[in-house]
């Protein structure tokens, strides 16, 4: 992982409450909001550092651990690893969205790389449930939410209770910049300061990563759930991580363009703590060019990293920005995608820019597993990337294409 240069906290706000009130919008707004006024802020979704779950079972493809429920545990060990990593790459705080335990909340004493500013939202039980039904999740356990949320209403919880009945983002974000005062305070890491954390290796972090990459808009989030899924559905103890999730830090610094030491840093230490788990693969999906997977073999030299590159025309591009814009394009939200709501004209020219992309990539001779994703159902493409990467059968020598 990345070596602070100092020990001192980072200025951690975690806006938390009950799945549906819009932690993760209002979230996402105050980080857009700092960073925009020129204050490096990190951003991290914290279900995203907890997609690895117990062996899988004949009953259950995903069984939550016996012993860590929900996986609050799992998750909080590995936000304190990415929290080091965003410190040392220049971070002056860094926004948390995301559930706690409606009865323990959150241990600071696990948190050592972080000072801690709690702040629950909340909202009537009315205006929760037509939020869910807004945001229309299928399956989405809505008594089980209703109940979590009462669980947190009779808490006491420390930090800030913010209502958000009523209100919209803006006026969210104002409220919650009110009440926790003066946050980030002012001083800590100097903007200006040259960054001199390195990525450190993790060397006895052993097991198979494989990484599903494409240009924005190409489906690798919606392919590698897939692939994990049926990974998991065939017996593998298999965890997921999208790498852009891991990397939002803004504005970034010029001697990390893309933040991919930050995000190589940060797939280290949330692999490693995914191990602990006892996980023996990993799907990750994300980015990559010609000039940086050096970085990330790097990282995890133990590893046996394994890179397909999903291939699609410059038409099936274009369909899926179009569907990405009308938020159809992926499996599930995710926090900044920034392809809602653009114009017909900007995402064509995001099709334009992945084609582009992948005419480049091609002609660097990036390497890894090529794979046509056109005109293909999901389930066929993880299918063959499954059978390709030898996932479904046992491997005879270690995986190393990047």
């Amino acid at each position: 992982m990345l070596t602070p240069a100092t020990r001192d906290a980072l200025p951690v706000l975690w806006i938390y409450g009950p799945a549906g009130v819009g932690k993760t919008t209002a979230a996402w707004a105050l980080f857009d909001r700092l960073s925009r006024d020129g204050i490096r802020t990190g951003f991290v979704d914290i279900d995203m550092l907890g997609m690895c779950y117990a062996a899988p079972t004949p009953e259950h493809w995903a069984p939550e651990p016996a012993s860590d429920p929900v996986r609050h545990l799992l998750k909080i060990s590995a936000l304190d690893r990415v929290l080091a990593n965003f410190r040392a790459a220049g971070a002056r705080c860094v926004i948390v969205s995301g559930v706690v335990d409606p009865e323990r909340g959150v241990d600071p004493g696990m948190l050592p790389h972080a000072e801690l500013t709690l702040c629950r939202l909340r909202a009537e039980p009315d205006e929760l449930r037509r939020r869910m039904a807004v945001r229309g999740r299928p399956g989405e356990p809505v008594d089980e939410i209703l109940r979590d949320a009462a669980t947190l209403d009779r808490s006491e919880l420390p930090g800030v209770c913010i209502d958000t009945t009523g209100h919209g983002v803006d006026e969210v974000v104002r409220l919650v910049l009110k009440y926790v005062g003066e946050w980030p305070a002012k001083g800590g890491l100097d903007d200006g300061a040259a960054l001199t954390a390195v990525a450190t290796s993790a060397p006895s972090t052993s097991g198979e990563i494989l990484w599903i990459s494409g240009p924005r808009a190409i489906g690798k989030s919606t392919i590698g759930w897939q692939v994990y899924r049926q990974s998991r559905l065939a017996g593998q103890h298999t965890a997921f991580l999208d790498l852009d999730q891991v990397g939002f830090l803004r504005p970034t610094r010029s001697e990390d363009v893309g933040n991919h030491r930050l995000k190589a840093a940060n797939l280290a230490a949330v692999w490693q703590t995914f191990r602990s788990r006892d996980a023996q693969r990993l799907v990750v999906v994300g980015p990559i060019d010609d000039g940086h997977p050096d970085v990330y073999s790097s990282a995890l030299p133990a590893a046996g990293i394994r890179l397909c590159r999903l291939q699609a025309t410059r038409e099936q591009l274009a369909e899926r920005a179009i569907r990405r814009g009308q938020g159809l394009g992926t499996t599930w939200g995710v926090p900044g995608d920034e392809l809602v709501g653009l114009s017909a004209a900007a995402l064509s020219r995001i099709a334009d820019q992945a084609a582009d992309e992948l005419d480049a990539q091609e002609h660097a001779g990036l390497g890894g597993l090529p794979v046509d994703t056109n005109e293909r159902p999901v389930e066929q493409i993880a299918d063959e990337i499954l059978r390709l990467s030898g996932w479904l059968r046992e491997l005879e020598k270690p995986l190393a294409d990047l």
